[in-house]
């Protein structure tokens, strides 16, 4: 039997986490001394002999689901074998966590059981499409693979040199950063929704880091934490001043 589909065979690996191509994940669960966590619903194949655990929660994460609403619709993979991990066709990106990064938790595809996770707030009087009320926070030893719809951009963000992108593009920035929410128009135009520039809500990142950025915006912000006119603006209490993500006030 010849096919050119004889050239979509398994690569070879030596990393727990290989690209089998830049939309499907090769993951080796042998590989490691913790259990792969993994989006519920991504495996499309396996080999060997694979636990896959829907119900799996740890202590810090069941006090954090308790305290936000915020779920974590992770499944353990353990035993001896191959998983193929993949969610509607994203790209996928393998990184080390290092210091920390904060993502949105629909941007995660697996990480290494050994990492430390958490819930944190989104400290703002809206809830944007990508940077949600509440997002994951990595940090320490391991890897974790994000995904993006189309190919993204990686900005650098220094002292000198503050970036803002588009809150419904961005995926995951360094935990180390500043964030700040703000509306791209002026104060007379905020009265239409999403003014007259035709863009949305923006986040601005200061300090130094990196920022993760997907060429894809999700639909603009419906599902506002505060009520009213005001509200749908993000015109709380706070007023505009109030719209910070996580980040000092400016």
């Amino acid at each position: 039997m010849h096919s050119t589909l004889f050239a979509h065979i398994p690569v070879n690996h030596t990393e727990r986490y290989t690209l089998q191509n830049p939309q499907l994940l090769k993951t080796d669960v042998t590989m490691g001394s913790s259990p792969v966590l993994a989006r519920q619903g991504a495996m499309v194949a396996f080999e060997g002999q694979i636990e896959f655990d829907s119900q799996y929660r740890n202590r810090s994460w069941r006090n954090a689901e308790r305290m936000t609403g915020e779920r974590l619709e992770l499944m353990r993979c353990k035993g001896n074998g191959i998983v193929y991990l993949a969610n509607f066709a994203q790209y996928l990106h393998i990184m080390e966590v290092g210091r920390g990064i904060t993502v949105d938790s629909s941007a995660v595809l697996a990480f290494d059981g050994s990492l430390n996770v958490g819930i944190v707030a989104v400290d703002s009087a809206v809830e944007v499409a990508s940077a949600g009320a509440y997002n994951l926070e990595l940090s320490g030893g391991g890897k974790v693979v994000l995904m993006t719809s189309g190919e993204p951009l990686v900005l650098e963000v220094t002292p000198e040199k503050n970036i803002c992108v588009d809150s419904d593009a961005v995926i995951a920035w360094s935990t180390s950063l500043r964030t700040q929410l703000q509306a791209p128009t002026s104060t007379s135009a905020v009265w239409r929704r999403r003014g007259s520039t035709g863009e949305g809500w923006e986040m601005h990142f200061g300090g130094h880091g990196h920022v993760l950025v997907q060429p894809s915006e999700l639909l603009p912000p419906q599902h506002l934490r505060t009520s009213g006119v005001l509200g749908q603006f993000g015109m709380g209490a706070g007023g505009l001043s109030g719209n910070s993500l996580g980040g000092s006030r400016n």
